[in-house]
């Protein structure tokens, strides 16, 4: 027997789920298991103990959740860094392999291709736009342009400080803990993050060229979850857009389900502004939708803007809620956003960026498929790409000066010792190793690159 499964063991007073997660995390914080070591397998745990393999798996699950280990696929689980103030898989989505001359990692979009925003601060002056701590959250111009551009006509709309910051008030909306929430396999990490600290249970469903499949879907609302959270548009990480066609099929699904009433659909649209698929949303069909417009992608990360909107009954309490907290996104920074939305110097930009993303796109994946990795059409700025072990991917491409994201921060639950994926013919919906290339921020030498993506794929 090992010495940590040794080790581990001895300090499992009763091999239940509960006990497991608590004698690994004493284990770590006392400093027996340090930063890094090496975790025994699922299966040699549960046999040592005695249990099944789901048990060990639940306590892994539980400690992962809460950021002690991680799992990175074949390469083990491993104990984390009890220091760091990111939530555990944003933390694991940027650990390690620095240093690379170019970097692919950061799902952020290009500094180069964001807007200038030094001519928009000079025509907006220093004057305060607030004149009371009870005036309208939005203000009145952003609002009417906001209504006049959403997908589909919209009871109320307000103004939060970025999409995650949108997202996490959806869910604290309409989330109790312990409920059930649907999403996409895979996803956001930092949504996964979310969910866990709010107690909530994830529900994985499967994605195709189209979005996420009904089928999967239906099943899932048996399940009576309280949310669904989808990305209607550039799907991080895939690029996956869903078109009109299969949003009226799943707002279909929702609506006849026995349960379906009770079901808020919540649509991170975070691309939109850069994305070339058309702007869908399943509020065109169904009244219980909140849909969540970001500019961080589009005009800049650090506005920290996005647009709520959705029924009045459940926007109003976002609204009231905020009162009580930061009261409401500055409006300076409002009227910034507005002036990129409608001047002619910010209309501009964010069309060359998106023209720019697209071909980014388009050449990239044509250079895969050359090479035998065929991945379809894919939108916005990142690309999601099957390898046949994740960890030597990336220590292939660290080695080529070139930095990805891993790929297991973004699937629901573990994927520790799942087989390696076949690279041709692959699907979005298929499971096994992935990584996560923001080819948005490929300039040039996209044959070079792509040769490297496919020598570490392989």
């Amino acid at each position: 027997m090992g010495t940590t499964l040794a080790t581990v063991v001895a300090a499992i007073e009763d091999p239940t789920p509960r006990e497991i997660a608590a004698a690994i995390s004493r284990l770590v914080h006392d400093g027996t298991l340090a930063a890094g070591t090496r975790l025994p397998t699922v299966r040699s745990l549960a046999g040592a103990l005695g249990v099944s393999p789901a048990t060990v798996s639940s306590a892994w699950q539980a400690l992962a959740e809460v950021g002690v280990l991680a799992s990175r696929g074949r390469a083990g689980s491993h104990v984390l860094e009890q220091t760091s103030w990111l939530p555990p898989r944003y933390r694991d989505l940027g650990a390690g392999h620095g240093g690379a001359g170019l970097d692919l990692s950061t799902g952020t979009p290009d500094p180069a291709l964001l807007p200038d925003l030094g001519a928009v601060l000079s025509r907006l002056g220093s004057r305060a736009l607030t004149t009371s701590y009870l005036d309208t959250p939005v203000i009145p111009p952003l609002e009417e342009h906001l209504r006049r551009s959403w997908p589909y006509p919209v009871q109320s709309v307000t103004v939060v400080d970025g999409a995650l910051d949108a997202m996490g008030r959806c869910l604290d909306l309409v989330l109790r803990f312990g409920d059930r929430v649907v999403v996409e396999d895979p996803t956001f990490p930092p949504l996964l993050d979310l969910l866990d600290q709010l107690g909530a249970e994830q529900v994985p469903v499967p994605l195709d060229e189209e979005g996420i499949r009904p089928g999967a879907l239906r099943r899932a609302l048996d399940l009576s979850p309280a949310a669904v959270v989808l990305q209607p548009r550039a799907h991080n990480p895939t690029g996956i857009s869903t078109s009109p066609a299969r949003a009226r099929e799943l707002a279909r699904e929702i609506d006849r389900h026995p349960e379906g009433h009770r079901v808020v659909v919540i649509e991170d649209d975070h691309s939109g502004e850069i994305a070339t698929a058309p702007d869908v949303s399943l509020g065109t069909h169904l009244d219980r939708v909140l849909h969540v417009r970001s500019f961080s992608k589009s005009h800049g990360p650090d506005l920290r803007i996005a647009a709520l909107g959705g029924p009045t009954a459940l926007v109003d309490r976002v609204v009231a809620r905020r009162m009580l907290g930061p009261g409401w996104t500055s409006r300076m920074l409002q009227q910034m956003l507005l002036e990129l939305l409608t001047g002619s110097e910010g209309r501009d930009a964010v069309a060359e960026a998106r023209h720019a993303y697209h071909s980014r796109q388009r050449r990239t994946r044509a250079a895969l498929a050359e090479h035998g990795i065929p991945l379809g059409a894919g939108d916005g700025i990142n690309l999601w790409l099957p390898v046949a072990d994740e960890q030597t991917a990336l220590l292939r491409l660290e080695a080529a000066g070139i930095r990805v994201a891993p790929g297991h921060p973004f699937r629901v639950g573990p994927l520790a010792e799942a087989p390696g994926a076949p690279l041709a013919g692959h699907r979005p919906e298929e499971p096994g190793p992935h990584v996560r290339v923001t080819v948005g921020r490929l300039r040039e030498d996209v044959e070079q690159v792509a040769r490297a993506l496919v020598l570490a794929a392989r």
